[in-house]
């Protein structure tokens, strides 16, 4: 082999495994930092699409849980108030049943109507108050007019929607609950002397109903016993018996609901975790066989750093031949 100086061809190789060790020995360092072993798409270009794809879907996965969770909130606020009320509708038919009996005297019937009438205002004052996140749960809004929609999947199919039927968040004031009740009504408008009620969330309305549950009437400014036939407060229980199951039917609709954003939320935890191991999988660097490639290079890197120096003295030979 030729002595020559301008080239040194056993440098250039050690140089070159130099720069080797460097770059794996670097690779190393930088997976064990970052605890992943795909930092770059030059890592693993079809797992670094992969991961990136899964992690928007792991990400998408979190608001879902995070809707299906804020809608069983929704739902539970509205299930509490909803018994408020059916306590209070509960209340107000133990009274009217008391006050059919025909032992009681006009004072004590007042005392009875006082009490129907305040629940009934209670009950409209829970079902005009009832919200969550601004939206009216139990006054029949607008809002709400086709249900409530949560989101529990990662698409705009049917499959990724639990819809809240509309009917869960009727009007469940006073009014809401009893106006449409045209045999109720037409006793109201006998305990109001006469005069028709438009609206059972006013003043005039609380009294003429709670008349009508307490057995009373107006006859000019005062008020007696009701004592026609079909108007007294015994016939005015199946329009309480009706008010308390159409509340009980909202009520156990909602648990159905419950139930079904309970299962998604269960069904979403066990899509996270079987994606978040996938993810790991691909991802995630073994330190151990990091730790054990950084020893190596690191080695490899000593020794051609020594080697250079070695290769970078030979062409010096040359000088022993002049």
């Amino acid at each position: 082999m030729a002595v020559v100086i301008k080239t040194n061809i056993e440098s250039m190789v050690v140089q070159k495994n130099l720069n080797s060790a460097t770059n794996s020995l670097n690779n190393a360092i930088e997976r064990m930092s970052t605890g992943y072993k795909i930092n770059h798409a030059s890592d693993n270009a079809a797992n670094y699409s992969i991961s990136n794809s899964w992690i928007t879907k792991l990400g998408s996965l979190d608001i879902a849980t995070e809707n299906a969770s804020m809608g069983k909130d929704m739902l539970s606020t509205t299930e509490e108030n909803y018994n408020l009320v059916t306590g209070h509708l509960q209340r107000v038919r133990d009274l009217t049943e008391q006050a059919s009996n025909g032992t009681y005297g006009s004072a004590s019937l007042k005392a009875i109507q006082s009490e129907i009438k305040s629940r009934l205002q209670e009950i409209s004052r829970i079902a005009a108050n009832s919200e969550f996140n601004n939206i009216k749960l139990m006054s029949g809004a607008a809002i709400l007019a086709n249900g409530v929609d949560i989101q529990v999947g990662l698409d705009a199919s049917n499959d990724s929607v639990i819809n809240l039927a509309s009917t869960i968040f009727g009007d469940a004031s006073t009014n809401g609950l009893f106006k449409s009740d045209s045999a109720l009504m037409a006793i109201v408008t006998a305990a109001n002397g006469g005069t028709a009620i438009s609206n059972l969330n006013t003043e005039d309305g609380y009294t003429a109903l709670s008349a009508a549950f307490s057995g009373l009437k107006k006859s000019g400014n005062k008020w007696i016993i009701q004592t026609e036939t079909g108007k007294r407060p015994k016939d005015t229980l199946a329009s309480l018996d009706t008010a308390i199951s159409t509340i009980s039917s909202r009520v156990t609709t909602l648990g159905a609901a419950q139930n079904r954003v309970d299962s998604a939320i269960s069904s979403l935890g066990v899509q996270t975790q079987n994606l978040t191991s996938s993810l790991s999988t691909i991802r995630d660097a073994d330190v151990a066989k990091e730790s054990s490639a950084y020893i190596q290079s690191q080695i490899l890197q000593q020794a051609s750093a020594t080697l250079l120096a070695t290769a970078n003295q030979a062409p010096s030979i040359a000088l022993s031949l002049i």
